[in-house]
């Protein structure tokens, strides 16, 4: 059974600061399932379920030393069971998520 998400996109000064790691801790004190990767085009890609609002809220911005210029959040049907939050490597041969 599929799983409503929300697919993330940041763009901006989002590599080299941090970005995911606090991400990660964040959406673990939200109590978010999920993962979040940087890309090759130097952007980060997260995946997030659960209670979003929060995690939204807190992503636009992000930790501290990042400047989010850009986000989109796109509701997706998530194909993986998803029981923690964790970082992905980048994968810049297959630079996208394939569970939409």
């Amino acid at each position: 059974m599929s799983e409503a998400g929300l697919l993330v996109h940041l763009h901006g000064r989002v590599q080299g600061v941090g970005f995911r790691y606090h991400t990660r801790l964040k959406a673990r004190e939200l109590g978010i399932r999920g993962w979040v990767k940087n890309r090759a085009d130097g952007s980060v890609e997260c995946c997030i379920c659960g209670d979003a609002l929060p995690m939204q809220d807190w992503l636009r911005h992000g930790p501290v030393g990042a400047s989010v210029d850009a986000v989109t959040f796109v509701p997706f049907q998530l194909t993986e069971s998803l029981n923690d939050f964790s970082v992905r490597d980048v994968d810049v041969s297959h630079d996208r998520y394939d569970g939409v």
